[in-house]
């Protein structure tokens, strides 16, 4: 498994929270909306210019600037290869 934070998660890439590395005003609202450590997240798209990024979380939708999504660390699968050899 993987860690790296949500802002580096590709489209349709799944993982499960491990840390909120921010304080404040801002790492409150982030648990506000359900983004602690233990919940499975979805990146579900991104905007044109990359930000924001849609979550699905919980059976629902949300959206994140990719400053926030920074201070989100995610542990992902290794992603293998099961294309075919040639």
């Amino acid at each position: 498994m993987a860690e790296i934070s949500l802002r580096r998660m590709k489209v349709r890439q799944s993982g499960i929270i491990t840390s909120v590395k921010v304080g404040g005003m801002l790492g409150q609202r982030i648990r506000e909306m359900g983004l602690v450590p233990g919940t499975e997240v979805t990146v579900q798209g991104r905007a044109p210019l990359y930000d924001p990024v849609a979550l699905r979380v919980m059976g629902g939708t949300l959206t994140l600037r990719n400053n926030e999504a920074d201070h989100i660390m995610v542990e992902i699968a290794e992603e293998t290869d099961t294309s075919p050899e040639a």
